[in-house]
C-alpha cells in the first residue's frame, strides 16, 4: 500500500500536546504519510507552536476549535471535513497524539481498511503481555465484558483510538451522540446493526508513569461510557418492573371479577389472564422501546413466548430442587436468587436472539 494514500487521511485529535506529537509526525513522514489532519481541540496559546510546526514543517492540515469541545466533536468535525473535501474518500484512520500508535501499526490498519473497506478496523492492543498497568488491564477486561453482555459487541479492545473507519460509517457517525470519549464507545456499539468489525493486533505502548499524560478523566468519562452500556439494560429493568406491577394489579382485579364466577379456581384463572396481558405488554415494550427491534413481529412473539415458558419452567425446577437441598433457607429467598439469575440470562437471550435489529 502507498502509505500516504490520499484517499485514507490520518486523523489525530489533539488537546494540549507535547513533544510526542512532533516525534510521531516525524516518524509518519519517514514512513511516507502525507495526508495528516490534526484537530486542535481548544488548546491554550502556549501549545500553538506544536500546531504551527505540524503545519509548516510536516504539511499537516490543522482544524481548530476555539474552546475544548471533546474528542467526539473533534472526530465529527474531521469526518465532515474529509467527506466534504474528498469525493474519492475510501475512509480514514484515527490515531492518538500521545505516541501510543506507531506508524507501522497505523499502516497495518490502513492496509486492513483497503482490504475490507466496509468494515470497522480496530487496532487492538495485546493485553496478555506483562507490561500492562494493572489498572488498564482491569479496566479493559471489565469494559469488554460489559460491552459484550449489555450491547452484544464482542471485541478485545474497546478503548483503542487506532481505528480504520469506512466512508459510509464516517457519514453515519456524524449524527451519533457524544462529544467526548464516550463518542468512540457509541460508534463501537452502533456497529452491531451496520457493519462488521475486523481486529488488527498492534503493539502495546505505555510511557513511564512520570511521563504519561492523559486527558481522560477516570471518573467523569467512565461514568459517561458506562451510562451508554447500561442505557438499554435500564430500559429492560423498567420494562420488567412495570410488567410486574401490571401483572399484580391485573391479578388483584381478576380475583375480584372471577371469585364469584369460578369460585373453585378463580386464582388460577386470574393468574393466567393477568400473565397473558402483562406478558403481551412486556413483549410490545421490549420490541418497540427497549431493543427497538426490526425482527418479524410474529417470529419475535413466538420466540418470546417460548422464552417465557422456558424461563417459568426453569424457575419452578430450580426453586424446587434448591428448596430440597437447602431446607433451612426460605423458599422466597431461593426464588429471588434463581429469578435474578434467569433475569440476566433472559436479557441476553432477548437482546441476541429474539429482538434482533437488521442492518441498515
Amino acid at each position: 500500500m502507498l502509505k500516504g494514500n490520499s484517499n485514507i487521511p490520518l486523523i489525530i485529535p489533539s488537546y494540549e500536546p507535547d513533544d510526542r506529537l512532533i516525534s510521531l509526525l516525524g516518524d509518519l513522514r519517514d514512513n511516507g504519510f502525507d495526508n495528516v489532519i490534526i484537530v486542535n481541540d481548544g488548546s491554550s496559546d502556549e501549545y500553538q507552536h506544536y500546531f504551527d510546526t505540524a503545519k509548516d514543517e510536516y504539511n499537516c492540515t490543522i482544524l481548530t476549535h476555539h474552546i475544548n469541545l471533546g474528542k467526539g466533536r473533534a472526530l465529527k468535525n474531521a469526518f465532515n471535513y474529509c467527506l466534504t473535501t474528498n469525493p474519492d474518500l475510501i475512509g480514514c484512520v484515527t490515531a492518538d497524539s500521545d505516541g501510543q500508535h506507531t506508524p507501522k501499526d497505523i499502516v497495518k490498519v490502513m492496509d486492513a481498511l483497503i482490504k475490507e473497506p466496509n468494515n470497522l478496523i480496530l487496532g487492538c492492543r495485546d493485553f496478555s503481555s506483562g507490561n500492562i498497568p494493572k489498572k488498564s488491564l482491569f479496566g479493559n477486561n471489565l469494559t469488554k465484558h460489559v460491552c459484550h453482555f449489555l450491547c452484544g459487541v464482542n471485541v478485545t479492545d474497546t478503548q483503542t483510538g487506532l481505528r480504520g473507519i469506512p466512508k459510509d460509517y464516517m457519514a453515519f457517525s456524524l449524527d451519533t451522540p457524544g462529544e467526548r470519549f464516550e463518542y468512540e464507545t457509541r460508534m463501537l456499539i452502533n456497529t452491531k446493526n451496520h457493519l462488521d468489525i475486523t481486529e488488527v493486533p498492534i503493539k502495546t505502548v505505555y510511557d513511564s508513569k512520570e511521563n504519561h499524560q492523559t486527558h481522560f478523566d477516570p471518573i467523569r468519562d467512565s461514568i459517561r461510557i458506562y451510562s451508554i452500556f447500561g442505557s438499554i439494560f435500564v430500559k429492560y429493568i423498567m420494562s420488567s418492573l412495570s410488567s410486574c406491577v401490571l401483572d399484580l394489579l391485573l391479578f388483584a382485579l381478576f380475583c375480584r371479577v372471577f371469585n364469584s364466577i369460578y369460585p373453585g379456581m378463580y386464582i388460577t384463572v386470574a393468574t393466567v389472564c393477568a400473565r397473558i396481558i402483562s406478558a403481551t405488554y412486556n413483549y410490545i415494550i421490549n420490541y418497540v422501546f427497549v431493543f427497538k427491534s426490526t425482527e418479524n413481529k410474529q417470529l419475535a412473539f413466538i420466540k418470546y413466548t417460548g422464552l417465557a415458558i422456558v424461563q417459568m419452567s426453569l424457575s419452578a425446577l430450580f426453586v424446587s430442587m434448591l428448596a430440597v437441598a437447602f431446607a433451612n433457607v426460605p423458599e422466597v429467598l431461593i426464588k429471588m436468587i434463581v429469578d435474578t439469575i434467569l433475569f440476566f440470562i433472559s436479557y441476553y437471550v432477548q437482546h441476541e436472539l429474539i429482538f434482533k435489529v437488521k442492518r441498515g
